[in-house]
């Protein structure tokens, strides 16, 4: 059994013959050994006074009672309030908690309560971040997709090679992001699979830019209702060097870090400004080290170590451009989980202007000499 109030406040419990001086046995044997003092005590008044038995058998009773009814309302009391809050539980309120003011087995049984209340909150706020999470990762190729298709439906594109194959893209794209449930359905055992390969950086990153771009112009072709983004007025630049750099890491997870930071990056800038993404060889082979900057006003010092929480959206950092909102707050905490899974770091870095985020991926293991 775990440490109850006792143990918190003043060291662990000192047990009597294995029998806690607080708990319900103790209380119920000073109850027993009261009453019978009282007893004992009234019929030795009786014998030295004079006085009846009956008066002494009603005084008895009296006294028992009140002792009796006050041990019973301090038992019966706290199982109320545990009734209480299972109750809520039970209808899916997680938020009450039972007063842990005890030092007997009714105390340790609060703890256990609260315990379980705080492991199911959790788990309900965790289901409800996997939800926000497939939502945020299925609404970009299912926009881009959409546009595509609209476009060829309105005549404004015609259905020809290079069309369908970026419509094949997205589909693609909404195939393997639904096999990424399953990866996340590993995570909490730490067993979520990383597809290293070698890849170019220029080519790759390029194509994800012309993702970012393709899909700016689907949200603007949107209804409002839908939630999305039009920032066509924002321009994306890439910057490789040297051109023919190569890294080595899961291109899927890298694809979710950098779609997401230009989604950020574009949310927060200023009308018709401009987006950069920058890519440079680490210290280790095949390492890599991205910059995703942006022209917007920036992250507070303050609120550094917390732009990579779920559902943190900042109060002094605000989107621009028309409808825009603050998002789900989603964008970078899968960015930062990405990375995680590489061993790789990202964070906030200095800027002169806008925000500038830093991502550093490990690429190779280095191999001891």
């Amino acid at each position: 059994m775990s440490e109850g109030p006792a143990g918190r406040r003043g060291g662990p419990r000192e047990p009597w013959g294995g029998v806690s001086p607080f708990s319900i046995k103790t209380k119920l044997g000073a109850l027993v050994v009261i009453a019978v003092l009282i007893t004992t005590g009234l019929m030795m008044i009786a014998m030295r006074t004079a006085t009846e038995l009956r008066f002494i058998t009603v005084f008895s009773m009296i006294a028992t009672l009140l002792i009796t009814q006050f041990v019973a309302h301090s038992l019966t009391a706290p199982l109320d309030d545990m009734n209480a809050v299972a109750r809520s539980i039970s209808h899916g309120d997680y938020t009450r908690r039972v007063r842990e003011n005890r030092r007997d087995e009714l105390g340790d049984l609060a703890q256990t309560i609260n315990r379980m209340a705080d492991d199911l909150e959790a788990q309900e706020r965790q289901r409800k971040e996997l939800v926000a999470n497939v939502s945020h990762e299925l609404r970009t190729p299912i926009a881009g997709l959409r546009a595509v298709l609209e476009n060829i439906v309105d005549g404004v594109t015609q259905a020809d090679p290079e069309t369908m194959r970026t419509a094949l893209k997205q589909t693609e794209r909404l195939g393997r992001l639904v096999e990424t449930l399953l990866d996340l359905s590993r995570l909490d055992n730490g067993v979520v699979p990383l597809k290293k390969r070698r890849f170019e950086v220029w080519p790759y990153l390029s194509g994800v830019l012309k993702e970012a771009n393709m899909v700016a112009s689907a949200r603007g072709g949107i209804a409002s209702g839908s939630g999305s983004h039009t920032r066509t007025d924002v321009h994306l630049h890439l910057d490789v060097s040297p051109p023919e750099l190569t890294a080595h890491a899961d291109p899927e997870r890298i694809h979710q870090v950098v779609a997401n930071l230009i989604d950020n990056a574009v949310k927060h800038s200023p009308a018709h400004g401009r987006v950069t993404v920058k890519a440079r060889r680490g210290a280790q082979p095949e390492s890599l080290e991205l910059e995703v900057l942006d022209e917007g006003p920036g992250i507070p010092r303050s609120e550094w170590h917390r732009v990579f929480e779920r559902f943190n959206r900042g109060q002094i950092m605000r989107p621009h451009g028309p409808g825009s909102d603050g998002g789900t707050g989603l964008g970078l905490a899968i960015a930062r989980w990405a990375v995680d899974l590489h061993g790789g770091r990202i964070g906030v870095a200095e800027s002169e202007r806008g925000c500038r985020i830093l991502v550093t991926l490990p690429g190779l293991p280095s191999v001891p000499s």
